[in-house]
């Protein structure tokens, strides 16, 4: 069972990763997800200003929008949870097959980090042979842990439990990433010389500085 945080007990066929076409600590694919789910939320966050995106994904939804932005979240659960890109690319098949399953309710800025951390922790213990836990999951992406715990079973009814993903959904959702990459110029931009980290003090309010686990960042 997923849930509890310990390993998948059935595993799917090894996807392939995703081509990455530049040598750099953030592959190529995770700027262009990003990308894609900046632009998504920004369309629906006009749709639904005043209100009015849906029930069904209440449950991911914070009182405010977080301060980090979407490719720095995206940016700092690779670099701390070393899960494989992969993952990153089943959470968006799920967080795509939960925008069909329920038309009524938008991805918003107010749910879309959660809506992420508790997609790539679910595709984590599906795809690869090691994951961290829930509670590690959970500080990573400024949740508590219950929350989290939560989260993962809201997502594994909604998906109907259907986390599975072909090798050829995987590779259709690749190549619709590569166009999007292709497509639009704003996937190119690249962070300048000297620009803050995913851990500028400036982003992300570091409250135990001491320890070496990274620090909360999601509102509630």
């Amino acid at each position: 069972m997923l849930t509890g945080g310990g390993e998948a007990q059935h595993r799917q066929p090894r996807l392939t990763e995703p081509i990455s076409y530049e040598a750099s600590a953030t592959p190529r694919v995770l700027t262009v997800l990003s990308y894609v789910l900046e632009k998504l939320v920004a369309r629906n966050d006009e749709l639904c200003d005043g209100g009015g995106f849906g029930k069904s994904l209440t449950a991911f939804h914070g009182v405010r929008a977080p301060a980090i932005t979407l490719d720095k979240y995206v940016e700092r659960i690779y670099k701390y949870t070393s899960c494989s890109p992969s993952c990153f690319v089943v959470a968006f098949v799920y967080i795509d097959r939960l925008v069909h399953r329920y038309p009524d309710s938008l991805v918003v800025s107010l749910n879309v980090h959660r809506l992420l951390v508790t997609s790539v922790m679910v595709a984590s213990k599906v795809l690869d042979d090691a994951h961290y836990n829930n509670a590690f999951y959970a500080r990573v992406g400024g949740v508590s842990n219950v929350e989290l715990n939560k989260l993962e079973i809201e997502l594994l009814f909604l998906l109907d439990f259907g986390v599975s993903v072909s090798s050829r959904v995987f590779e259709s959702y690749c190549q619709h990433l590569e166009k999007e990459m292709l497509c639009n110029g704003g996937v190119e931009r690249l962070p300048a010389p000297g620009t803050t980290s995913v851990d500028d003090v400036t982003e992300i309010s570091v409250e135990d500085a001491q320890t070496s686990s990274p620090p909360i960042l999601v509102d509630s």
